[in-house]
């Protein structure tokens, strides 16, 4: 695949769904079993205390309850529950308005939970009931799905895989708001990218990657 300009999509000229590599029965075994193995190990060893801990301190710092559920997209466009860790005050944008720079509806507790993007683990749950997997293209919020695929046709492939905790876009600094069309395509071409080359390797390096970046701030 020819790789696009800054700001530029991919062409249209890519494989049928079938033909990925991605989405090879045996692709989609082995992808499931890895993601079942990695979020057991995260709900066995890390839920326990750490899950508790966060759960009393948004608790005890803002009211409302410690989780936030919100619909997104999933594998061929179905939607789901995503689960989150509760990092705003409870208000009637939350479903509507994404995070800004300095939102004020962000708790003093959620500030440091989304630095470490501890809110997202949560998802876990997610990856083990089958909805999403530990490494994809991150689910966007229902809204913007229908604004993004005004500005690329090939926007809905991203979505010819479950969504992931975490994914190649995300390892490449792209995260957090979308600022604009430059910002938009260079995360669906990463996106698109990962679908396009996939392999179970791709996907320990991800999360690895993720991990080194989480704890050092990188």
């Amino acid at each position: 695949m020819k790789t696009p300009e800054v700001g530029e999509s991919v062409p249209m000229n890519l494989p049928a769904e079938s033909n990925y590599a991605i989405n090879t029965p045996f692709a989609r075994i082995i992808k499931r079993v890895m993601d079942i193995i990695m979020a057991l190990l995260m709900i066995v060893f890390i839920a326990p205390w750490l899950f508790t801990l966060v759960i009393l301190v948004i608790v005890l710092d803002s009211r409302g309850g410690p989780f936030f559920h919100q619909k997104r997209t999933g594998r061929n466009r179905k939607t789901f529950s995503c689960l989150k860790f509760r990092t705003m005050v409870i208000n009637k944008e939350s479903h509507r308005i994404q995070v800004q720079v300095n939102d004020r509806r962000i708790t003093r507790v959620g500030g440091f939970l989304r630095k470490y993007h501890i809110d997202e683990l949560p998802q876990v749950f997610n990856v083990l009931a089958g909805s999403m997997s530990i490494v994809g293209p991150r689910p966007h919020m229902l809204r913007h799905n229908i604004q993004f695929a005004k500005m690329s046709a090939n926007y809905h492939l991203r979505h010819l895989v479950k969504p992931g905790m975490t994914g190649l876009a995300q390892v490449r600094g792209f995260h957090g708001m979308i600022h604009g069309a430059e910002d938009y395509h260079l995360r669906l071409n990463s996106d698109l990218e990962y679908i396009l080359k996939w392999s179970p390797f791709t996907d320990l390096r991800i999360f690895i990657q993720t991990t080194i970046q989480i704890l050092f701030q990188r």
